[in-house]
């Protein structure tokens, strides 16, 4: 049974017992008959809204592709490089056709002018709101798909803050990654190993300063690394289909790391 339907499972108990005692307070026997039902209905309810979507991995693979449409159409219209972007994503998840058409459903659906992301956002926050290592996963997707004609416009950030606002990371978390993204971006496209230009980017990659000592450098290193290794996150609700993304971006930060290393030599 998926960890996280058990937790809840555990909370409904909980609810019913606290119920319960609430009725006995209230009103004896009955009461307490009375408290559990009213609790055990209320918190059917909360399990149906909070599960709709399915587990955790489901909801945040519709989430992506829908959120992804949404970035793309930001700006108005949408781009032959974001619609390839997509496909890309698919591609990177070995996805079989019937998945790819069901994940370009999504997307299609998030394209559309009236679509409210609070559908998708409000639940997949619920339930990965103490997992801050996929919320940043997700967001990570969100900006490569924003920057993959060239730049983020100020309609697509619109969207980008809106998710942020949904997931409850602030401003400065925001920015950071997004600056980390756009040294990503710069990092592939530096040129030879040895250029500075390569070197400045990989200190961006790891989003520490160039000055910092080798010990703050190895701190930095571990926690992205550990923030993106694959297993964790699919552990905590990223879709296994995404691993490969994961594996990736492990990749990039190590790549990212072992340059810096090479150039403090």
């Amino acid at each position: 049974m998926n960890q996280q339907i058990v937790k809840n499972i555990g909370k409904f108990k909980s609810g019913l017992i606290i119920g319960a005692f609430i009725g006995v307070w209230s009103g004896g026997l009955w009461g307490a008959i009375f408290g559990a039902g009213i609790g055990y209905f209320i918190l059917r309810w909360l399990h149906k809204k909070l599960f709709a979507e399915g587990s955790p991995q489901l909801l945040f693979f519709k989430a992506t592709f829908i959120v992804m449409g949404k970035v793309a159409k930001a700006d108005g219209r949408v781009t032959e490089h974001e619609i390839q972007f997509a496909r890309d994503v698919m591609t990177r998840m070995r996805l079989n056709e019937e998945k790819k058409r069901e994940a370009m459903g999504y997307f299609s659906e998030g394209k559309e002018a009236d679509y409210d992301l609070s559908k998708v956002l409000r639940p997949l926050s619920l339930l990965i709101q103490r997992r801050s290592a996929v919320k940043i996963m997700f967001l990570e997707i969100q900006l490569q798909a924003a920057m993959a004609d060239g730049e983020i416009s100020p309609k697509e950030l619109e969207v980008i803050q809106e998710v942020c606002s949904f997931l409850k990371m602030s401003q400065q978390e925001m920015n950071q990654l997004l600056a980390r993204m756009q040294a990503q971006q710069s990092f592939h496209s530096a040129g030879a190993s040895s250029s500075p230009s390569l070197i400045a980017e990989a200190y961006k990659v790891l989003g520490v300063a160039m000055d910092v000592s080798d010990a703050v450098l190895k701190k930095a290193y571990r926690r992205l690394m550990s923030q993106h290794h694959p297993d964790k996150l699919v552990a905590k609700g990223l879709p296994e289909e995404m691993m490969q993304l994961a594996k990736e971006k492990t990749q990039e930060i190590q790549a990212a790391y072992d340059i810096v290393k090479t150039s403090r030599k």
